[in-house]
């Protein structure tokens, strides 16, 4: 049975909540989990304490080969109980490929209208 450390959301509409739990790897989101590890309130400012961890049995579970998902692993990191390695994606920003080529097309459209301006200015003079 693999194991995932993750979110389970709770609270009302626009009001997220999240309670930081165990589970098996298969059951859903908010659905079946084995042990509730900590929580996770985004609503409070940052200076607040927005996490609280159960560090004790989050080493029980990491000992146990519970795979931590992203932001619970952000959230490990900063409490300093996992190491979390930095990511970069330097391409992240970049529009797509169609819209790359649409710009290339728009750019060669406008080089050949300039370049007609000056071949009709050239052949006034």
């Amino acid at each position: 049975m693999s194991l995932k450390m993750r979110l389970a959301r709770a609270g009302s509409k626009k009001r997220p909540y999240y309670h930081i739990v165990v589970a098996d790897a298969r059951s859903p989101r908010d659905g079946r989990f084995i042990e509730q590890l900590g929580s996770w309130n985004p609503m409070l400012p940052k200076d607040a304490t927005r996490v609280s961890l159960n560090e004790e049995r989050i080493k029980h579970w990491l000992g146990q080969g519970a795979q931590p998902t992203d932001r619970v692993l952000r959230f490990l990191d900063q409490a300093g109980l996992a190491k979390r390695d930095a990511r970069s994606n330097p391409t992240k920003a970049e529009p797509g490929k169609k819209a790359q080529e649409r710009a290339a097309e728009r750019r060669q459209k406008e080089e050949d209208a300039k370049a007609a301006a000056e071949k009709a200015a050239a052949a006034s003079e």
